[in-house]
């Protein structure tokens, strides 16, 4: 049960770039260019990791996308 708890969580920035293991810029441009699962509650964006987690899986995260050089 308490993996559902932690599923339903939001997340911080912080905690998402952990999560991931990505820098906060990164974030922030899949958030504007691949339409990264995210909400704005006031200034701070939170995130939800089982959004997160499946729109890693339909390809969001992948290199694929920038063309590859």
């Amino acid at each position: 049960m308490p993996e559902n708890i932690n599923q339903d969580r939001w997340i911080s920035l912080h905690e998402a770039c952990d999560y991931l293991g990505v820098k906060r810029h990164t974030i922030m441009r899949w958030i504007d260019q691949r339409s990264m699962p995210a909400s704005k509650v006031g200034k701070l964006w939170r995130f939800k990791t089982a959004d997160i987690d499946e729109w890693v899986k339909k390809g969001g995260a992948s290199d694929e996308r920038e063309g590859i050089k």
